[in-house]
C-alpha cells in the first residue's frame, strides 16, 4: 500500500483526505470517537449509574455531572447530579441520541499530555489544563507535539540556571512540560540529525510569545554557548530589549504586546555552537504610530525617550512629557505600573552598545525619533472656510524643532506639507491640499521615517549577529501573531490572520506526517480519513481573483476606493465561496470564515494601508537633509525609485521605496503593494519552516484582566480552538491516541490474566491472548512491533476491569485478614479469662490469710494500746506538778529582780537629769559670751569702715588702695588670725577651767555618795556641803568675769567683720574693673594659644605616625638580620667565623626606644633606668620628687599627651619627661659604645685567621681537614687569594665605621652635655613657677589665675617644641645607626656567606662513605627535571610493588631537608616550583582518571604534613619522636610553602569531585527513582505521548558500587579519613541534589509508591555509609532533603493535622519544593484521593510562618561546593627507613 501523503481535493474544497489508521471512524458530532460501539463496551454499560459526565453550560462552557440512573437504549433524558449537589436532566434526542461526554479518571486529569487521555475532547482537555493551572500551578502542558503554555501573568522560579541545567540533556519526556525541553528537543534533534529545526510560538496578544521566545533563546545561548566570541550569546540575547522598545506597545489585552513578526534564525557550527543569528520581521503595525485607540499606547521607545528628557544627552532634542505629544497621547495612557521607562531606557542604549552601535549613531536615532513625535505636534490650520487649503503657522515650535533635528529647511517643510506636485505629460503645477489631506500627509510621513528606521535597526542587528564562520545547523524561533478577533478589524487584522491560516496548514499537514510515520514504523495498516482542510480559505484570500489580488487591482484603479474594492468582493465571491459573506447591515465590510471562526473585516483603510503613500517632495527634502542617519534610511533616486504619482482628483501620493543596499528592498520589490510583499515573505516563511523540522509552542491567555492564576473558560476554549489544540486532539481522537508497549502493559495489566496465559514466556503473546479476551472487537486495538495501540476510551474501559479485580482481591484481603484478626482476638481473650480466673482465686486466698493476721494483730494492738494510755495519763500529771512549780519560782524570782531594776534606774535617771541641767546652763552661758564678742567686734569694724569710706573717696588713696590691696588683705587676714588664736585660748581656758570645776564637782559627789552610804559622817557630810556652796559661789563669780570678757570680744568681733564687709564690698568693685579690663585681653591670648595648641598637636600627631613607621621599618629590619642570622646558623659553630651580636644589640636598642609622645615614665621603665649608668640624673630625679611630693604613675597605666593629666603639674610632666628623654640618650650612647667595644673585639679575633692566610699556612688546619701543604691544589689557593681580599675590604669597612661611630659618639655627648643645661635651666624655672604657684594659692579667694594659667600653658607649649626638636635630632641620629649596621650586616654576610659554602664543600667531601643513612636525598641541579619526571609526570603506584603510599612527596621532602642542611635556598625554592608545575600537568592531562586525580591528591597532603611535621612550628611536633625531631629543617621555614601547597590541594580536591560527579549524575536518576529495587511496588502508568519508558541503565547496586570504586580508590592511597568524609559529604549532596530536583520537575514521579521505593534506596545509602565508617562525616545530613521529601509523599495529606505535620517535618526543603510536591502528588488510581487545594493553602499558609524562614529556590545548587578542610595528621613514617623500590629508578640520587 502507498504510504505518500495525498490530497485530493474534496467537494466543495471544504474537507481532504490523508491516510490515517485502518478502521478510523469518520468525526460525527460532538460525542465521536467518545463512545466505542460494539460488543466490548455498550453504551449502556458505560452510561451507568454513577458515571460521571460533561455537559454543557452557559458561563463554565463545561459542567462535570453525576448519573443518577443508569442509561437504558430509548430513555430521552439523563438524570444527572451537579457537583453542587443540585438534580438535572440531560435531554436526548431520540431519533439520534447524542449522549454527553464521557470523564476520564480522576488519576488522569493532571495528565502531562493530553494525548494521553483515555476520554479526548474538548472538556477533557478544558478540564486538564484547568486542574493544572489552578491545583498544581502548572503552566506547561503537552499535547502531543504542542506544548500549551498558558501565561501566569505572575514569574515563577522555573527559569532560573539551575532548571535549564536540570532539562539540558534530557529527553522531551523525562521531565515536566516545559520551554526548555522543546528547546532541548530541537537542540537535540539538530545535533543528531544534522537538521535545521523551528520553534513555531504563536498566540493572541498577551499570551506570552515574546517572554517564551526569549526563555527559548536564553536555552539555546545558554547550552550552546558561542565558538570564538565569547560575546555572541549576550548579542543574540541583548536583541530581544531593542526589538520589543521598537516593535511593542500596549494594547487592551496585553500591556507588551508585539505588533510585528519576526523570524530569529540562531546559526550553529560544525561542534553546535552559536556562531552567529540572523532575524527577519513581519507586517509591522505601522497605523500605531498615528493612531492609538483608548488605554494603548504607542511604540515603548516613545515613552521611554520622554522618560529620559532630563539626561544632558538629550536636552536639545525638545523633548517634555509624554502627554504633551499628539502621538503619544491619543490612548490617555502615558504611564504603565510596574514599569520604568527610564530604566528600559538605560537597557536598550546597552543593548545598542553591545550590538556595535555607536554612541553618535544613538544619539542621531533618537534625534529622529524625537523629530517624529515634533511632526505630530505641527498644527495645521485651513485658510477658509470651505477647508480646500491650509497652512502652518511661522513660529510653530514643533515645526522648528522638526527641521532642526532632521536638518532640513523650514519653509520647504512648512510649504510641502500643505501642497503637493502633480506631474502630467505637458506641464508640472502645485496644487494645495486640504486640512485633513496635509494631516494624512503629515502621518503618512511619520510612519513612513519609522518603518524605515525600523528596517535600518534589523539590518544593523543583524550585521552585528553575522555568522562569523560557516554555519553547519540553525535553530529558527518564529514569533508570530496569533489569531486576532477585534471588534474593529481591518488590514492587520486580515493580514495576521491570513499568516495563522497558512501556519494552520502546515501544521495539519506536520500532525498526518507524523502519525503517518508513526504507524509505518509500527506496521499497522492505515487508509484515508475525512479532515477539515483550509486550502479553501486560502484560495480566497491569495489566489487569483482572491481578496488581495482584488486588492491590489484595486489599488492601480485611478478613482479606485475601499466602497469599489468591497462592492467587487460582493460579486466575485458572495455566492461562490462558502467561506465568504457579507453583513447583513453593511456595505463596506465582508466576512471571511477562517479555520478558527468568523472574522467581519472592515474595508475602510484598506487601500491606503496596503499602499503605504508618501509625498515624493518630502522625501526629496528627507534625502537633502544634512543627518547621515536620515540619508542612509532615504538614499538617491539612483539606488531607489518612487512610484508615479496617480491621477485621482483628490490629490497625488507617492509610494516611496527604501532604496538602501543593505536594506532588503531593491527597486522592483518596492513598487510592490504592501499585501503582496507580505505574501511573498509569508511564503518565504513556509518554505523556510518545511525545510525545517517544527515544534510548536501555543500561548494561551487565561483571562483578560491579567490576574495571576485566575482561569476564564471562555476565553481558553475561544484559543484552542484558534491554535490548532483541538485540531491536534480530533486528529488524535480518530486514531488510536493511546499507545502502551508490551512491557508496560503486561506490568499494568497483569492482574487480568489468567494462568494458563502466563504459561508462555513470550509477553507479546501474553499480551494479545488478554487483548482478546477482554476485548472483543479487533477494531479496538491494534498490535504493533514494540506497542500496543488503543481507540479512545479502551484504556478507561481496562483501567475499570483493573480496579474491579483489584477491588475483589482487596476484599480477599480484608476478609481473611479479618478472619485472622478474630481468631487472634478470641484466642486472647480466652488466655486472658483463665489467667484472670488464676489470679482471682489467689486473690481469695490471699484475702482469708490476711484478715486472719488481721484479727491475732488486732488483739495485741488493743493490749499495747491500753497499755499506753494508762501510762501517757500518768506522765502527763507528773509533767504538770513539775511545770507549776516551776512557773510559781520563776515568777516569785522575776517580781524581786524588777523591784531592784527600778530602783536603780531611778538613780541613773537623777543622774543624768542634773548633768543635762548642768550642761544647758553652761551653754547658754557660752553662747552669750560669744554674741558680746561679735557685736563688740562688728562695732569697732564699721567704725573703721566709715573711716576708710572717707578716704576711698580720694584719687591717690584709690592708687595707693590698688597698691596696697594685698598687704592689707594679709594684714586683716593676720588680725582674723590672731582674733582667732586669742578666741582659742579664751576657749581653752574656759574648758579648762569647767574640766577642773566638773572634777571637783565629781568629786564632791562621790565623797557625797560615800556619807550618805555611811550615816555615822553626817557631820562629814554638812561639811562637805558647806564647801560645795563656797565652791559654787566661786564659780558663778568666775562665770560672771567670763561673761563680761565674752561681752567684749563680741562687740569687737563685730566691729571687725562690718570693716571685712566693707573691704570685701570695695574688693569686689575694684575686681569687676580689673575683669572687665583683662578680659578681652585673655580672649585674645585663649584664641592664639588654642590655634598654636592646635598647631602644635597637628605637628605632633605627624611626627608620631613617622615614629610609628620608622617603628615598623626597624622591625622588618630585624627581621631581615633574623633571617641572616639563620642562614649563617651551621657556621656559628666555627669560633673563629662566629658572627658578631653587636647588629642584634643594635636592633634590639632601636625596638626598646620609647615613644617620645608619653608624658612620665612607667615604674618598669624607673626601674630601668635606676640601672643605667647615668646616676646624677637619677639622684636629681629623686630630689625633685622629695621637693614637690611627686607620685610614681602606675606601670600599667597608658602614656598621654602632656596636657592630658590635671591633677599633675604640667611643668612637672614636661620635667619628668625630658628626664625620660635623656635618660633613653644615656643609654643609647652606654649601648653604642658597648657595641664599638664587641666589634673591637670581634675584629681582634678575626685577625687571627686571616694573619694565617697571609703567611699561607695550611687551609686544612683552620678548617679541620688532614692535608698536608703539599696536597694543597690549584683551587685551594685561589680560595686563599678570595679570602685575603676579603679580608682587606672589611678591614677598611670596619675602619670606615670606627671612624662614623666616633662621630656620632661626640655629637651624643654634646646633645647630652646641651640636655643637661636645659634640665638645669627647667629646674630653676620649675622653682620660680613653683613658688608663684604657692602665691597664686594663696591669693586664690581674691584674684583670678586666668593670666598666669595662660602664662604657664605659653610656656609649656615653648618646652614642648624644645621636645619635638629633641626628638628630630634623637631620629636622625637613629638612622645612621641604622646605615651603619646595614653595612655592617653586609659586609659580615658576604664574607660567612663564602667561608660557609667552602666549609661545607670540604665536610663533604671528608664525610665518611659507611656512615648511616640520615634521611636525606641529594638531587643536583641537572638533575631537577629528570627527578620531577620519575616521581610525579611518569609515576604510577601500580608498577612500584612496595612502595609506601605517598612515596613520591616523602622523596621531595628528603631533597628539600638536604638542600635546607645546604643553606640552598634557591634549590629549594626551584625544586618547590617545578614539583607543583608537575603535579599540576599530569593532573590536567589525566583530569578524567579517578585514582590520578586521589592519588596526587593525597601525595600533596602528605607533602603538606612533612612540612608542618618537621618545620619551625612547635605545635606540629608534640607527637613527633626524638628520632623525628632530629629530622626537622634546620635553617629555613617553609611554611609559605604550606599554604601554596593547600591551594593546590584544594584545586585537586574540587577537580576530584568534579571527576566524580561526572561519573554519578548519569547514574543519580535511575539508581535513586527509576530502578524498582522494591519488586511489585511500583506500576506503570499511561507514559503519555512523547515518554519511551525502558528499564533503567543503571540500578541502585550499580550507584553503591561506583561509590565503593572510590572509596576503596581513596582509601588505597591512605588519603586522610577527614577529607574521605568530606568527598563523600559532598558526593552524596550531589545525590541527592540531583535526585531531589529530577523528582521536583517530574509529576509522574510524586506518588507514595515512589516515596515508599526512594526511602529505601536512601536507606541502603545509609547503611552503605555505616559500612565505610562514613556516618560522622555529615553525608547524613545532606540526605535530609531526599528524606524528608519521601517522606511528605508516604504522610497523610487530609486534615489540620497533617498540614502540621508537614511543616514540622519537612524542615530541610523550601517552601517551593514542599508545594511543588503537594501540587504535583499523583494518587493511586481507586486508591487514594486527590490533595485537596484547601490542604494545599493551609501548608503554604503554615509554612509562610515558619520561624527562620527557609531558603526560597526551588532546586536544589548542585553545583554548589562545600568548603574543605585539610587536617595536619602526625606521620609514624621514619625519613631514615624509608623504602624506595628499586623499580622507582632512583639511583641518580645520593643517600646521605
Amino acid at each position: 500500500m502507498d504510504s505518500r501523503c495525498t490530497r485530493p481535493r474534496a467537494k466543495g474544497g471544504a474537507r481532504s483526505t490523508l491516510p490515517i489508521s485502518a478502521l478510523g471512524a469518520r468525526l460525527r458530532g460532538p460525542c465521536t470517537g467518545c463512545v466505542p460501539q460494539g460488543p466490548a463496551m455498550a453504551a449502556a454499560e458505560l452510561y451507568a449509574q454513577g458515571t460521571r459526565v460533561w455537559i454543557p453550560d452557559c458561563l463554565e462552557v463545561w459542567k462535570s455531572a453525576e448519573l443518577t440512573r443508569s442509561y437504558e437504549e430509548g430513555d430521552s433524558v439523563l438524570h444527572l447530579r451537579l457537583e453542587d449537589g443540585s438534580e438535572s436532566t440531560y435531554p436526548l434526542d431520540l431519533r439520534c441520541p447524542q449522549l454527553p461526554f464521557l470523564r476520564n479518571p480522576d488519576y488522569l486529569s493532571g495528565e502531562n499530555d493530553l494525548v494521553a487521555l483515555s476520554y479526548l475532547h474538548e472538556p477533557a482537555v478544558l478540564h486538564t489544563l484547568r486542574a493544572r493551572f489552578l491545583e498544581t500551578n502548572t503552566i506547561y502542558t503537552y499535547c502531543g507535539i504542542i506544548l500549551v503554555a498558558i501565561n501566569p501573568y505572575k514569574q515563577l522560579p522555573i527559569y532560573e540556571e539551575p532548571v535549564i541545567y536540570a532539562y539540558s540533556g534530557q529527553n522531551m519526556g523525562d521531565m515536566d512540560p516545559h520551554i526548555f525541553a522543546v528547546a532541548e528537543d530541537a537542540y537535540k534533534q539538530m545535533s543528531r540529525n544534522d537538521e535545521n529545526q523551528s520553534l513555531i510560538i504563536s498566540g493572541e496578544s498577551g499570551a506570552g510569545k515574546t517572554a517564551s521566545a526569549k526563555y527559548a533563546m536564553r536555552y539555546f545561548a545558554l547550552v550552546g554557548g558561542s565558538l570564538g566570541d565569547s560575546s555572541m550569546e549576550e548579542k543574540v540575547l541583548a536583541s530581544s530589549p531593542i526589538m520589543e522598545a521598537f516593535g511593542n506597545a500596549k494594547t487592551t489585552r496585553n500591556d507588551n504586546s508585539s505588533r510585528f513578526g519576526k523570524y530569529v534564525e540562531i546559526c550553529f557550527s560544525h561542534e553546535y555552537r552559536i556562531v552567529g543569528a540572523a532575524m527577519k520581521t513581519y507586517l509591522l503595525e505601522k497605523s500605531r504610530l498615528t493612531f492609538q485607540a483608548k488605554a494603548e499606547r504607542n511604540y515603548h521607545i516613545f515613552y521611554q525617550l520622554c522618560a529620559s528628557a532630563a539626561l544632558p544627552e538629550f536636552q536639545g532634542l525638545g523633548l517634555g512629557g509624554a502627554k504633551s505629544f499628539h502621538y503619544t497621547n491619543q490612548g490617555q495612557c502615558t504611564h504603565l505600573e510596574a514599569t520604568d521607562d527610564a530604566a528600559d531606557l538605560e537597557s536598550t542604549r546597552n543593548a545598542f552598545s553591545l550590538l556595535g552601535v555607536h554612541e553618535s549613531s544613538q544619539l542621531e536615532l533618537f534625534s529622529i525619533l524625537a523629530s517624529i513625535l515634533h511632526l505630530g505636534n505641527i498644527r495645521l490650520r485651513a485658510k477658509d472656510r470651505h477647508g480646500e487649503s491650509c497652512f502652518t503657522e511661522p513660529d510653530d515650535e514643533a515645526l522648528g524643532l522638526f527641521c532642526t533635528l532632521l536638518g532640513v529647511e523650514t519653509s520647504q517643510v512648512s510649504r510641502w506639507l500643505c501642497y503637493r506636485k502633480l506631474v502630467t505629460a505637458s506641464e508640472t503645477y502645485v496644487k494645495p491640499m486640504s486640512r485633513q489631506q496635509a494631516l494624512n500627509s503629515r502621518d503618512a510621513l511619520a510612519k513612513h521615517i519609522y518603518g524605515q528606521l525600523f528596517k535600518w535597526i534589523v539590518s544593523r542587528i543583524n550585521k552585528a549577529l553575522r555568522a562569523s564562520c560557516r554555519q553547519q545547523a540553525s535553530i529558527g524561533i518564529l514569533d508570530i501573531y496569533g489569531f486576532e478577533t477585534f471588534t474593529v478589524n481591518s488590514f492587520e487584522q486580515f493580514c495576521i490572520n491570513y499568516a495563522n491560516e497558512k501556519l494552520q496548514q502546515h501544521f495539519n499537514l506536520h500532525v498526518f506526517k507524523l502519525e503517518q510515520e508513526e504507524y509505518m514504523k509500527e506496521e499497522i495498516p492505515w487508509t484515508f480519513i475525512d479532515f477539515y482542510d483550509n486550502q479553501p480559505c486560502i484560495d480566497l484570500i491569495e489566489a487569483k481573483l482572491g481578496i488581495l489580488d482584488l486588492l491590489n487591482e484595486e489599488c492601480k484603479m485611478p478613482k479606485g476606493s475601499d466602497a469599489s474594492w468591497a462592492q467587487k468582493l460582493y460579486d466575485r465571491h458572495l455566492h461562490h465561496s462558502p467561506h465568504f459573506q457579507k453583513p447583513k447591515m453593511s456595505t463596506d465590510a465582508f466576512i471571511v470564515h477562517h479555520f478558527a471562526g468568523k472574522v467581519e473585516y472592515q474595508c475602510g483603510g484598506f487601500l491606503e494601508k496596503n499602499q503605504d503613500t508618501v509625498h515624493a517632495e518630502l522625501i526629496g527634502l528627507l534625502r537633502a537633509s544634512k543627518s547621515a542617519l536620515l540619508a542612509e534610511l532615504f538614499p538617491e533616486e539612483g539606488d531607489g525609485s518612487i512610484a508615479l504619482p496617480s491621477r485621482r482628483s483628490h490629490g497625488s501620493r507617492v509610494t516611496v521605496r527604501p532604496g538602501r543596499r543593505s536594506l532588503p528592498a531593491p527597486d522592483k520589490e518596492h513598487r510592490k503593494p504592501i499585501s503582496t510583499q507580505f505574501k511573498a515573505s509569508l511564503h518565504k516563511l513556509m518554505e523556510t519552516l518545511s525545510s525545517t523540522a517544527p515544534h510548536y509552542v501555543r500561548c494561551i491567555k487565561p483571562n483578560d484582566r491579567k490576574r495571576p492564576f485566575e482561569f476564564d473558560a471562555k476565553r481558553a476554549v475561544e484559543q484552542l480552538r484558534a491554535c490548532g489544540v483541538l485540531e491536534t486532539i480530533q486528529i488524535s481522537a480518530s486514531g488510536y491516541p493511546s499507545r502502551w508497549t508490551y512491557v508496560e502493559f503486561f506490568s499494568r495489566y497483569r492482574a487480568l490474566t489468567r494462568p494458563e496465559e502466563l504459561m508462555g514466556g513470550d509477553e507479546r503473546q501474553t499480551c494479545r491472548l488478554v487483548l482478546e479476551r477482554l476485548l472483543k472487537d479487533p477494531s479496538k486495538y491494534q498490535c504493533g512491533k514494540g506497542k500496543i495501540f488503543f481507540r479512545a476510551g479502551q484504556v478507561a474501559f481496562l483501567e475499570e476491569l483493573r480496579g474491579r479485580r483489584l477491588r475483589a482481591a482487596c476484599v480477599f484481603i480484608q476478609k481473611s485478614l479479618r478472619c485472622w484478626l478474630g481468631r487472634r482476638r478470641f484466642l486472647r481473650m480466652r488466655a486472658a479469662a483463665i489467667c484472670l480466673q488464676r489470679f482471682s482465686r489467689g486473690l481469695l486466698a490471699r484475702r482469708l490469710a490476711r484478715r486472719l493476721r488481721r484479727t491475732s494483730a488486732a488483739l495485741t494492738l488493743q493490749k499495747n494500746f491500753k497499755m499506753a494510755l494508762a501510762r501517757r495519763s500518768y506522765l502527763r500529771t507528773q509533767a504538770a506538778a513539775v511545770t507549776i512549780q516551776a512557773f510559781a519560782r520563776g515568777m516569785f524570782a522575776r517580781r524581786l529582780h524588777r523591784q531592784m531594776v527600778a530602783s536603780q534606774k531611778a538613780v541613773v535617771i537623777q543622774s543624768a537629769v542634773r548633768g543635762w541641767l548642768a550642761r544647758t546652763k553652761y551653754l547658754r552661758v557660752r553662747r552669750s559670751v560669744v554674741y558680746l564678742q561679735c557685736c563688740c567686734r562688728r562695732m569697732r569694724a564699721r567704725r573703721e569702715l566709715r573711716r576708710l569710706r572717707v578716704e576711698a573717696r580720694s584719687v591717690e588713696h584709690y592708687k595707693q588702695l590698688n597698691k596696697g590691696m594685698e598687704i592689707k588683705v594679709m594684714q586683716l587676714q593676720c588680725k582674723v588670725d590672731e582674733q582667732a588664736r586669742e578666741n582659742r585660748s579664751l576657749s581653752e581656758q574656759l574648758s579648762a577651767l569647767r574640766a577642773s570645776h566638773s572634777e571637783e564637782v565629781e568629786r564632791l559627789r562621790s565623797e557625797l555618795r560615800g556619807l550618805r552610804e555611811d550615816k555615822a559622817q553626817e557631820t562629814r557630810i554638812r561639811e562637805l556641803q558647806e564647801q560645795l556652796q563656797r565652791v559654787e559661789s566661786e564659780k558663778s563669780s568666775s562665770e560672771g568675769r567670763l561673761g563680761q570678757e565674752m561681752e567684749e570680744l563680741k562687740q569687737r568681733l563685730t566691729e571687725l567683720e562690718a570693716m571685712k564687709s566693707n573691704l570685701k564690698e570695695e574688693k569686689d568693685a575694684l575686681n569687676q574693673r580689673i575683669m572687665e579690663q583683662s578680659q578681652e585681653l585673655e580672649d585674645q591670648l585663649r584664641r592664639r594659644v588654642a590655634a598654636e595648641s592646635q598647631e602644635l598637636l597637628c605637628q605632633l600627631e605627624g611626627e608620631r605616625a613617622r615614629y610609628q613607621n620608622l617603628v615598623k621599618e626597624c622591625a622588618r629590619l630585624e627581621q631581615c638580620c633574623e633571617n641572616l642570622q639563620d642562614e649563617v646558623a651551621f657556621h656559628k659553630r666555627t669560633p673563629s667565623l662566629q658572627r658578631s651580636p653587636s647588629s642584634d644589640s643594635i636592633l634590639d636598642s632601636e625596638c626598646s626606644y620609647p615613644s617620645s609622645l608619653s608624658t612620665a615614665p612607667s615604674r618598669d621603665d624607673a626601674d630601668q633606668q635606676s640601672e643605667s649608668p647615668s646616676q646624677p640624673l637619677d639622684q636629681e630625679r629623686g630630689r625633685w620628687r622629695q621637693r614637690h611630693g611627686w607620685r610614681r604613675i602606675r606601670s600599667d597605666s597608658p602614656p598621654s599627651s602632656l596636657d592630658d593629666d590635671d591633677g599633675q603639674d604640667p611643668y612637672e610632666k614636661a620635667y619628668l619627661l625630658l628626664l625620660g628623654q635623656l635618660n633613653v640618650v644615656t643609654e643609647d650612647l652606654a649601648r653604642t659604645r658597648e657595641e664599638l667595644r664587641r666589634a673591637k673585639v670581634q675584629l681582634a679575633h678575626e685577625r687571627k685567621p686571616f694573619e694565617i692566610f697571609k703567611r699561607r699556612q695550611n687551609i686544612a688546619e683552620i678548617l679541620g681537614l688532614n692535608k698536608s701543604p703539599e696536597k694543597m691544589t690549584e683551587e685551594d689557593s685561589m680560595m686563599e687569594e678570595d679570602l685575603k681580599y676579603a679580608y682587606d675590604a672589611v678591614r677598611v669597612s670596619n675602619k670606615l665605621l670606627e671612624s662614623q661611630l666616633q662621630e656620632q659618639q661626640q655629637q651624643h655627648e654634646q646633645e647630652l652635655e646641651s640636655l643637661r643645661l636645659d634640665v638645669c635651666s627647667l629646674r630653676q624655672l620649675s622653682t620660680q613657677q613653683q613658688s608663684r604657684i604657692q602665691d597664686l594659692q594663696l591669693r586664690q579667694g581674691e584674684d583670678g589665675l586666668q593670666p598666669q594659667i595662660v602664662q604657664l600653658k605659653r610656656e609649656n607649649l615653648d618646652l614642648a617644641g624644645q621636645l619635638e626638636r629633641q626628638e628630630k635630632n634623637l631620629l636622625k641620629l637613629r638612622k645612621q645607626l641604622k646605615t651603619s649596621v646595614k653595612q655592617i650586616q653586609d659586609l659580615t654576610a658576604s664574607r660567612e656567606a663564602q667561608l660557609l659554602e667552602q666549609k661545607v664543600k670540604v665536610e663533604e667531601m671528608e664525610r665518611p662513605l659507611g656512615d648511616a643513612f640520615e634521611g636525606m636525598l641529594g638531587c643536583k641541579a641537572e638533575d631537577e627535571g629528570r627527578l620531577i619526571r620519575t616521581i610525579i609526570t611518569d609515576f604510577k603506584p601500580q608498577h612500584s610493588p612496595g612502595a609506601v603510599p605517598g612515596l613520591p612527596a616523602y622523596v621531595l621532602f628528603m631533597c628539600f631537608r638536604h638542600a635546607d642542611a645546604g643553606h640552598d635556598e634557591h634549590r629549594i625554592h626551584s625544586l618547590f616550583t617545578a614539583a607543583v608545575s608537575g603535579i599540576k600537568r599530569v593532573v590536567k592531562k589525566h583530569s578524567e582518571d579517578f585514582d590520578v586525580v586521589a592519588l596526587w591528591l593525597a601525595n600533596t597532603c602528605c607533602l603538606i604534613n612533612c612540612l608542618r611535621q618537621y618545620g619551625g612550628d612547635q605545635s606540629y611536633r608534640l607527637a613527633n619522636t626524638p628520632k623525628q625531631n632530629q629530622h626537622c629543617l634546620r635553617n629555613f621555614d617553609l611554611a609559605s610553602h604550606c599554604q601554596s601547597l593547600g591551594d593546590l590541594a584544594i584545586q585537586i580536591y574540587q577537580q576530584l569531585i568534579r571527576v566524580a560527579q561526572k561519573q554519578l549524575k548519569p547514574m543519580i536518576v535511575a539508581a535513586m527513582l527509576e530502578s524498582e529495587t522494591i519488586q511489585g511496588l511500583s506500576s506503570a502508568r499511561p507514559p503519555g505521548y512523547r515518554k519511551q519508558p525502558a528499564a533503567p541503565a543503571y540500578t541502585l547496586d550499580s550507584l553503591l558500587q561506583q561509590l565503593s570504586s572510590f572509596h576503596e580508590a581513596l582509601e588505597r592511597h591512605q588519603l586522610e579519613p577527614v577529607v574521605v568524609g568530606q568527598a563523600f559529604r559532598q558526593l552524596l549532596f550531589t545525590v541527592s541534589g540531583v535526585a531531589l530536583n529530577y523528582l521536583l520537575l517530574r509529576r509522574d514521579a510524586c506518588s507514595w509508591s515512589q516515596g515508599v521505593q526512594l526511602r529505601y534506596n536512601v536507606s541502603q545509602l545509609e547503611e552503605w555509609l555505616r559500612a565505610k565508617g562514613l556516618q560522622q562525616s555529615g553525608a547524613m545530613e545532606v540526605l535530609r532533603p531526599l528524606i524528608q521529601a519521601a517522606q511528605l509523599l508516604q504522610v497523610k495529606k487530609t486534615t489540620e493535622e497533617d498540614a502540621k505535620a508537614i511543616c514540622c517535618l519537612c524542615t530541610a526543603l523550601s517552601t517551593p519544593q514542599i508545594m511543588k510536591i503537594l501540587r504535583a502528588y499523583t494518587p493511586a488510581a481507586g486508591l487514594e484521593e486527590r490533595v485537596r487545594p484547601s490542604f494545599i493553602s493551609s501548608v503554604e499558609n503554615r509554612l509562610a510562618d515558619r520561624t527562620p524562614a527557609g531558603p526560597r529556590q526551588l532546586l536544589v545548587d548542585t553545583a554548589h561546593l562545600f568548603p574543605v578542610h585539610l587536617p595536619f595528621s602526625c606521620s609514624p613514617m621514619q625519613l631514615d627507613e624509608l623504602h624506595i623500590p628499586d623499580s622507582v629508578n632512583l639511583t641518580f640520587l645520593t643517600r646521605l
